[in-house]
């Protein structure tokens, strides 16, 4: 990314500042000394102080300007959600429940009842309608939860249940992936929340933590002995541009005047590792809040277009646009050519009343905007089912100057 406008802009800011503080250190100098400036030439003294103003502006200019943050288009790796999940038996049901067809339910209502040294014959348990098995899944908060919280849960049938609804979980473990270990312990009425629904539901902190699950964030690197932390791009933000960014910011933020500190570097597109310097290792979350407030100077987006099947939804980034190309879909024709011919004798301009202008594009282009061509097709009315057709038509046959993600 060599010469681009960030790196450019990044260069700038950091002469600039680095100017401003050497002349505010001068002026201190004389102040504390009791020692009168040194007289400067006029040209000289003057351009001094257009530095130092143009540096204050710039500056404050571009802090005000800046709103996205590192922890805006990052997170800290190891902050995940965690799963705990289970099977229980709910009772209470007012005969919806699995009945004597689904024998895994009577078997642990059976179980149940033995435990608590209450033999029942399985006979005798065959037509009992008013218990489900279920499946009961727990998702942990990305930060992690400690010993004694209470987390939300969900309950599905999995058996014959036609109904929760009324149901109350007796108590059940819930473990984690490997199936060795109780973390917590489920149990509550559940509630259904869709109507149409009705052998799912959720207990609203139904879930209490019995064990601590804590994230570590901050590794050790085996050839180096250095703590470090890894901050991971979001998705939609991953880019080598952004990468580079978010490492330059954080080491002109460490550094200072005449010493400048390489803490960060960019890994790869999604991976920006940061190392902790040891000065900071006695309050090491302090220095990643620091980090994780730094501000950004936000390289040019991706050209993107997102489309969601299910819900009709179209978003079209500014920086997208087509080629020269003729659109037909449903008996009507939409031609974009660029640049936009010059009529003559033979190959006179026609306008046609039943087609909407798509704006020419600006010079520094290389052809028209996806957008317009939206905004177009929405003039006339064309469903969004058709646009997004089309989209994918034109996206197919090479004409699209961006990155499409489609979503089901």
């Amino acid at each position: 990314m060599a010469g681009s406008h960030s790196d450019i802009t990044v260069r700038n800011r950091r002469r600039l500042r680095s100017r401003a503080s050497e002349l505010a250190r001068g002026v201190q100098l004389h102040m504390s000394t009791g020692n009168p400036p040194t007289k400067v030439g006029g040209s000289l003294g003057r351009a001094a102080l257009l530095a130092l103003c143009v540096s204050a502006i710039v500056l404050g200019v571009t802090t005000s300007a800046i709103a996205t943050r590192v922890s805006d288009v990052t997170h800290l790796k190891g902050r995940r959600q965690n799963t705990l999940t289970g099977y229980g038996l709910v009772v209470g049901l007012p005969g919806t429940g699995d009945g004597g067809k689904y024998a895994p339910a009577i078997l642990q209502l059976q179980s149940v009842l033995e435990k608590f040294h209450i033999p029942v014959p399985y006979a005798e348990l065959k037509n009992t309608k008013n218990v489900a098995i279920v499946n009961i899944e727990a998702t942990l908060p990305e930060n992690g939860v400690r010993e004694g919280d209470r987390v939300d849960v969900r309950v599905s049938s999995s058996g014959s249940a036609k109904n929760l609804y009324g149901g109350v979980l007796i108590p059940t473990p819930l473990q984690g992936p490997g199936l060795d270990e109780i973390f917590a312990f489920a149990s509550g009425p559940i509630r259904l929340t869709d109507p149409k629904i009705k052998t799912s539901g959720i207990i609203a902190g139904g879930a209490t933590m019995e064990a601590d699950v804590v994230h570590n964030y901050i590794v050790c690197d085996e050839q180096t002995g250095a703590y470090e932390i890894t901050l991971v791009l979001e998705d939609v933000h991953a880019s080598a541009a952004l990468a580079a960014v978010i490492a330059e910011m954080i080491n002109e933020t460490a550094s200072e005047i005449c010493q400048v500190r390489k803490i960060a570097r960019a890994a790869d597109p999604k991976n920006v590792v940061v190392q902790i310097p040891g000065s900071e290792m006695a309050d090491p979350f302090g220095f990643v809040a620091r980090i994780e407030s730094t501000e950004l100077l936000m390289p040019q987006g991706e050209a993107r277009i997102v489309i969601n099947r299910k819900t009709e939804t179209i978003i079209v980034g500014d920086g997208v646009e087509i080629g020269p190309a003729v659109i037909a879909h449903g008996g009507m024709t939409i031609t974009t050519v660029r640049p936009s011919p010059k009529p003559t004798i033979e190959e006179p301009a026609i306008g046609r009343e039943h087609a909407v202008l798509i704006n020419a594009p600006e010079q520094n282009r290389r052809g028209t905007k996806l957008r317009d061509v939206v905004d177009a097709l929405n003039k006339l009315n064309v469903p969004a089912k058709d646009i997004i057709q089309i989209i994918e038509e034109l996206y197919r046959s090479g004409k699209v100057r961006g990155k499409l993600v489609i979503q089901e």
